[in-house]
Order: structure tokens, then C-alpha cells, then sequence
């Protein structure tokens, strides 16, 4: 893999793990233009680490609050202001569960060998954010059950599908689920810090065949763009779902579906 190669999949990477359009899905349809052929999974989790610091860089505050409130679980001195943490903290546990089994169960499918399976869920993804201008802001973390942890685990397993983006059908389903935007976007990237480290524990077998066949500069400089652009797609993602324009990434999803369908 080129210097060149590693800036591209970095870039895409970034990018398209904040913003609804599918990151998978891209690095699939890049990886084929490109002629890279299959790379080492662990490339991907590291990919997704990068992001995973984004994320946490982010969304430090309420991170924090939930440690916090956790430790003092563990230490028994917990008291009824940690309730809501706690609580917020099982209804994750539950998402991450779901999402581990469906997320299993999905990968042992072999869906995204081929870039063709990807432009047909682009058009579901695009249908998925499409419905959300009509999604009614009601719900604060307060508010959150059990049930929606178990739906949005589903929503973040079915994410795990090239062409659907985890990002979009997860804050999607908290918008249906009548989320306010902040609560909705906030919910999306907390369960995505259990899934994506699992990935990485999971994954990390395959580092060997990593090293054989990446550098370790070129690696670096990948994860590097990933963590940039990162930064800034998901500054502007949190700032269009607050304005009510996280819709709006449908115009871009319908015509690439269509023309990948026509092309591929």
C-alpha cells in the first residue's frame, strides 16, 4: 500500500464514520477502485480507533460523568445522583450485547465481498434518513429505557452491513424513538465506544498479518488523516442534526446508489 493509498482510506475513513453515509461501504467501493484487494481486518479497527478517540475527545464530558458515576458504583458510594448514569450506562450494555450477537451473526454472511451489495443499502440508508424530518423531539436521557437499548443495538447491528451507515441508523432510530437531536447523536457515538473496542479485542490476532503487509509509517499516516478528518466531520455532523439537516446527506446517498447500481 502507496502513501498515497493510506491518505485515501484515512480520509474516507474519517469522514464517513461520523457523517450517515456508510464507512464501510466507502472503503469497500475505494478498496475496488483502487485495486488494493482484501487488506488485513485489524487495518479497519485501527482505522476505527482513530475515530474511537474522536469520539471520546468529543464527547469527554458525558464520558467522564459516566466513569465517575460507575466508579462510585464500584466503591459503593453511589447515591441518587448517580441513578441516571447508572441506568444510562446498562441501557448501553444492552445496545452493545445486541449489537455484538446480530453483529456476529451478520459478519458470518459474507455481504461485503463485493461492492454490489452496497448500492441497494445505500438507497436504504438514504430512506432510513429521509423519514427523520418528521421525527418529533421529545425524550432527554431521563427519558431512555431498557427498550431503547435493545432497539438501538439492533439498529447498530444491522449498521454493521456495507451500505448502511452505523452512524445514520443509529441516531436515526433515536430520532424515531423521539430523542431530542443533542440526545439522539450523543447515544449514537456513546454505544459505538463498546462495539468498535470489542472489534479492536477481537481483531487484534490479526496484527501479524498487519505488519507483513503494511508499514508501519505508511499505517501511521493513515491513522493520522482518519483522526483529522475525523475531527472535522463530526464537528459538522453534531452541528447539522442540531439545525435539523441530518436529512439532508439522502441527496447525496440516492444518486450514488443509483449510479452504482447502473455502473457496477
Amino acid at each position: 500500500m502507496s502513501y498515497i493509498q493510506a491518505i485515501v482510506l484515512g480520509l474516507i475513513q474519517g469522514l464517513t464514520e461520523f457523517l450517515p453515509v456508510s464507512s464501510s461501504g466507502h472503503l469497500l467501493m475505494v478498496r475496488h477502485l483502487m485495486g488494493l484487494g482484501e487488506i488485513p481486518l485489524l487495518f479497519d479497527v485501527l482505522l476505527h480507533v482513530a475515530t474511537l478517540i474522536v469520539v471520546l475527545v468529543m464527547f469527554r464530558k458525558i464520558v467522564i460523568r459516566l466513569l465517575v458515576s460507575l466508579f462510585r458504583w464500584i466503591g459503593r458510594k453511589s447515591d441518587e445522583s448517580d441513578a441516571e448514569n447508572l441506568k444510562l450506562i446498562v441501557i448501553v450494555l444492552i445496545a452493545t450485547f445486541i449489537t455484538g450477537v446480530l453483529g456476529l451473526f451478520i459478519s458470518k454472511m459474507n455481504v461485503g465481498e463485493t461492492p454490489k451489495i452496497v448500492f441497494p443499502l445505500y438507497l436504504v440508508t438514504a430512506a432510513i434518513l429521509w423519514f427523520t424530518k418528521k421525527a418529533k423531539e421529545e425524550r432527554e436521557y431521563k427519558d431512555l429505557t431498557f427498550k431503547d437499548g435493545i432497539i438501538t443495538g439492533i439498529a447498530q447491528g444491522i449498521g454493521v452491513l456495507p451500505g448502511i451507515s452505523r452512524s445514520g441508523i443509529t441516531i436515526s432510530t433515536g430520532l424515531y424513538r423521539k430523542m431530542s437531536r443533542d440526545v439522539a447523536a450523543e447515544y449514537s457515538f456513546l454505544i459505538s465506544i463498546p462495539a468498535i473496542t470489542g472489534a479492536l479485542l477481537l481483531d487484534i490476532k490479526d496484527g501479524f498479518s498487519l505488519i507483513e503487509a503494511i508499514s508501519f509509517p505508511v499505517l501511521a499516516v493513515s491513522f493520522m488523516t482518519a483522526l483529522v478528518s475525523g475531527f472535522l466531520a463530526l464537528w459538522m455532523l453534531v452541528r447539522l442534526i442540531h439545525s435539523g439537516k441530518f436529512w439532508y446527506f439522502s441527496f447525496y446517498l440516492v444518486p450514488l446508489g443509483i449510479l452504482g447500481l447502473i455502473f457496477f
